[in-house]
């Protein structure tokens, strides 16, 4: 399953590589808008759209905190990082009206993580049905909105 989806994991992998520092510090350090895609912040973590989602409504909850593992991380850091968790999940029923989540953190790059340096939790919003031939056969996903109108009905959920 890995040569599935590691065109955006190295494309992923390239664009930091070429950047300087962290992709996720480095949003912290933007206004929030379509540039750094951060849907909502708190006051240990955040909330940021994956540029290359699997389905619509595809975010990462990570930590303000830079480190590589979820031990690490401060325990009050990890309880917001699960309340955050369960806030996404309500927004993402709200607008999207999915039929089931994945929920995970790929910690190491052994275990396939892009940005390995710094923790992060991916919430996909998950539909029956919702894996076609294009994605199995031709390593493509088909997402019915657009990046910037994922992000726009987010914010906006977000902030009700």
């Amino acid at each position: 399953m890995d040569h599935l989806w590691s065109p955006w994991r190295m494309k992923y992998i390239m664009d930091h590589e070429s950047g300087d520092g962290c992709i996720f510090c480095g949003a912290l350090e933007q206004p929030d808008g379509l540039e750094n895609l951060i849907v909502a912040r708190r006051e240990r973590s955040f909330v940021i759209m994956n540029r290359y989602p699997y389905t619509s409504g595809h975010v990462m909850v990570v930590p303000k905190e830079h480190q590589p593992s979820f031990e690490l991380v401060e325990a009050d850091t990890r309880a917001e990082l699960m309340e955050l968790i369960k806030d996404c999940m309500q927004v993402l029923r709200k607008v999207y009206t999915p039929e089931g989540f994945n929920i995970g953190a790929n910690i190491g790059e052994a275990a396939g993580a892009g940005i390995a340096e710094h923790v992060h939790f991916h919430i996909v919003p998950r539909w029956v049905g919702d894996t076609n031939f294009m994605s199995t056969l031709a390593a493509t996903r088909v997402l019915p909105e657009s990046l910037e109108d994922t992000y726009q009905r987010l914010r906006a959920a977000w902030n009700q």
